[in-house]
């Protein structure tokens, strides 16, 4: 368990380093990923029509609801190597 935080925690720097910004899309990901990850299946409520950033955010967590947050950390972790090694 302990190696996987780690393993997190790194992923979550390596994003910080990677030469080219994510699309939108990679960066939802991303975010629903990590919250997942670090707390668990969405709560409140979805925020407002006007709220573009907000609703879309939202939305990207809240399509990872019921999965474990160990399963959402490697899935992160994946997605992250993903990104630093993309396909030529």
């Amino acid at each position: 368990m302990a190696d996987l935080k780690a393993e997190f925690e790194a992923a979550k720097e390596a994003v910080q380093q990677l030469p080219k910004r994510p699309d939108n899309a990679a960066l939802l990901k991303l975010y629903g990923l990590y919250k997942q990850g670090t707390k668990g299946d969405v709560s409140g409520s979805r925020p407002g029509f006007t709220d573009f950033t907000g609703r879309a955010k939202y939305d990207a967590w809240a399509e990872l609801k019921g999965i474990s947050k160990d399963a959402a950390m490697r899935a992160y972790i994946a997605f992250v190597q993903q990104l630093q090694d993309p396909p030529r």
